[in-house]
């Protein structure tokens, strides 16, 4: 599915490449149409305030965000695991799990970043990634929550991805808590996440190169 790769590209840190993406990744929006009309338009004010506003500023506004602020990381293991041990074993089952399926990432490179894990279920059979998806949904919902509250337009991207994984509501219930903003991971370290029956699930190289096969 298109629409996740779009979505991944979206949460990528906006360089150059990334803003000359844009048309491109409406018209995959459009032509795909997975999402409510409402959540489609949400992302293209989105795209169009990044087209409308000064590069610098849209970037200035990504690291202040996703980079600068913990409990907003794109980084899914981070939510759960900590700093944990725990969390070193789920790179490497998530990196196998993507090995397996032939993507192929960098040393350097974290497999729990939201963006490539979008990217990896872009590649796979719709139902597998849509079901995959759905288990982070209780992370995904929170990070829309608190996208929400900073009255966001980037909460268009982790809303679509809501309705794309399903109702996490009873998830979320069980394991979400009001946390300190820059640590949320009290709250969410016994939420662990798995995949496949046991596999687990920086800016990213990856994603660049996704934005030329798009």
């Amino acid at each position: 599915m298109q629409t996740l790769k779009v979505l991944g590209a979206l949460l990528t840190y906006p360089d150059e490449g990334v803003l000359a993406a844009l048309d491109e990744m409406e018209q995959v929006l459009l032509e795909e149409n997975r999402l409510p009309p409402s959540q489609r338009d949400a992302l293209r004010r989105l795209i169009a305030d990044f087209r409308n506003a000064d590069p610098f500023d849209v970037q200035e506004t990504y690291v202040a965000l996703f980079d600068r602020t913990r409990s907003l990381s794109l980084h899914l293991f981070e939510h759960i695991h900590g700093e944990s041990r725990d969390r070193g074993q789920a790179m490497v089952d998530l990196s196998e799990m993507y090995a397996a399926r032939g993507l192929v990432i960098d040393a350097k490179e974290l497999p729990d970043y939201l963006p490539m894990f979008l990217e990896f279920l872009s590649m796979i059979p719709e139902d597998e990634a849509l079901d995959l998806l759905s288990e982070t949904a209780h992370v995904i919902a929170a990070l829309a929550d608190r996208l929400k509250g900073r009255e966001s337009g980037y909460h268009a991207v982790l809303a679509a991805l809501q309705t794309l994984a399903g109702d996490p509501t009873a998830q979320l219930a069980a394991v979400v808590t009001p946390a300190e903003e820059g640590d949320p991971d009290e709250s969410w370290q016994e939420a662990e996440v798995t995949f496949g029956g046991g596999a687990a699930l920086a800016g990213c190289p990856a994603a660049r190169e996704t934005l030329g096969r798009m």
